[in-house]
């Protein structure tokens, strides 16, 4: 039922920003929706207790995309120990029945999804796989935190990574360690070449959780890595961590989004920290054919709504670069 209702209001919203300005055509891609930083502990934790869904408000504009895919910014367990840093977030296993309703995937390279442990981070493992949520960017080993996820629709085979680059290099895993996919240049580089060498795919989109926090230009270094990634073979570069949103730049063609933001995350009153994009792309075999940034809002109560006033950017295949949606 879902995937008529998508197609159906894919077709819908593609025929109106078609007639209204440079935005989604209708098309027959596949689409892919990114969201950034997704933190379940805490104010969202307590509200989904009561009953309450941080995603109510925007999921209608999830459900448009054939594929949801959004950074899971803690760890959800029972067990473990507090690390010893600043903030630490543990979610109660009661927010996977919401994950699995509202997402395809979740990226499990950060630098929160270790801050209660291995064992901690383990037991998430295993209630992902419970609730058939899949994951990236992290596993019980380095070989399943550097193994693409894949998703096969319509003939197209689209492999993402993921990886993060914020310390301590604590969380990350080894050939007998669980944990997230470390950004080490040359094993990225690796990752991607395999990912279409040995797997197979058609596209390839590296997720990365790299930068500086409440900056709004992307680092010469994370520059420098997604034009590296776009010359591997990357398709586009998705990125996240900062908690406000980033410029974006093309190279070769091809769309580089530093940071989509917070997307549900307390703790934030500045309109740069509360306001979050939802990156929607069209996919083929030839790779990303249009985008669109959609903007939200995130309330007092940490969920975010679609902005009323920001109608977002747009790019079509063959464009410089994203320019403003027309209402």
């Amino acid at each position: 039922m879902r995937e008529v209702l998508t197609s159906s209001l894919r077709w819908f919203s593609g025929l109106i920003l078609l007639c209204t300005g440079i935005a989604f055509a209708q098309s027959t891609d596949v689409s892919m929706v990114f969201v950034g930083d997704v933190m379940l502990a805490e104010l969202p934790g307590q509200r989904i207790k009561q009953g309450h869904n941080p995603f109510s408000a925007v999921a209608s504009l999830l459900n448009q995309s054939d594929i949801r895919i959004g950074n899971l910014e803690c760890v959800i367990a029972t067990i473990g120990k507090a690390e010893d840093k600043p903030f630490t977030f543990r979610a109660h296993p009661r927010v996977l029945n919401l994950l699995k309703k509202h997402f395809d995937a979740v990226s499990l390279a950060n630098n929160h999804t270790g801050d209660f442990g291995s064992a901690a981070f383990e037991q998430m493992l295993g209630y992902l796989e419970q609730a058939k949520i899949p994951f990236f960017g992290g596993g019980r080993n380095l070989q399943q935190a550097h193994t693409p996820l894949l998703f096969h629709r319509q003939g197209v085979t689209i492999a993402v990574l993921g990886y993060n680059e914020f310390f301590p290099r604590s969380f990350e895993a080894d050939v007998d360690r669980p944990g997230s996919a470390w950004s080490d240049d040359e094993q990225v580089v690796a990752d991607i070449r395999d990912a279409r060498s040995i797997h197979k795919a058609d596209v390839v989109i590296p997720f990365m959780h790299w930068g500086v926090e409440d900056e709004p230009y992307a680092t010469t270094r994370q520059q420098s890595l997604a034009r590296r990634m776009i010359d591997a073979g990357a398709d586009a570069v998705v990125g996240s961590h900062p908690h406000v949103t980033q410029n974006t730049e093309f190279y070769k063609g091809r769309p580089i989004v530093y940071s989509l933001g917070n997307f549900v995350f307390d703790g934030y009153s500045s309109l740069e920290n509360t306001t979050g994009w939802a990156l929607q792309m069209n996919i083929d075999k030839q790779g990303v054919s249009q985008a669109r940034i959609h903007v939200v809002r995130i309330d007092r109560h940490a969920s975010p709504h679609p902005s009323r006033d920001d109608t977002g950017q747009c790019w079509l295949r063959g464009a410089s670069g994203f320019q403003d949606c027309r209402p």
